[in-house]
């Protein structure tokens, strides 16, 4: 079992910055494809980026040049750089692992909320 614990997240004014961190336990983390979500209710849990084992990364483009996805294996963590925040990054925002041996298994944290204020 893989726990995922978030971090980082709060009140920001629009055009501000944030850092979340997303620390996994065990270890499989290096080996994992990782990625951050957001949710707003009344809409579908959007990926905003994703890292894989590899190092290759994605991002979804409404936060291409704004948002940074980083990791440290050394540290198991997982991080999402936020600067330009606008108030439509307003989310809750999730870690997702996901790794694959003889079955695939997926884990989420329990969200950290971003707020941004115009």
């Amino acid at each position: 079992q893989v726990q995922l614990v978030e971090s980082g997240g709060g009140l920001v004014q629009a055009g501000g910055s944030l850092r979340l961190s997303c620390v996994a336990s065990g270890s499989i983390f290096r080996f994992s494809d990782m990625g951050w979500y957001r949710h707003v209710p009344g809409k579908q849990r959007e990926l905003v980026a994703a890292i894989s084992s590899r190092g290759s990364i994605d991002y979804d483009d409404s936060v291409k040049g704004r948002f940074t996805i980083s990791r440290d294996n050394a540290k198991n963590t997982l991080y999402l750089q936020m600067n330009s925040l606008k108030p439509e990054d307003t989310a809750l925002y999730y870690c997702n692992l996901r790794f694959s041996a003889s079955r695939s298994y997926e884990y989420w944290g329990q969200g950290t909320q971003v707020t941004v204020s115009s």
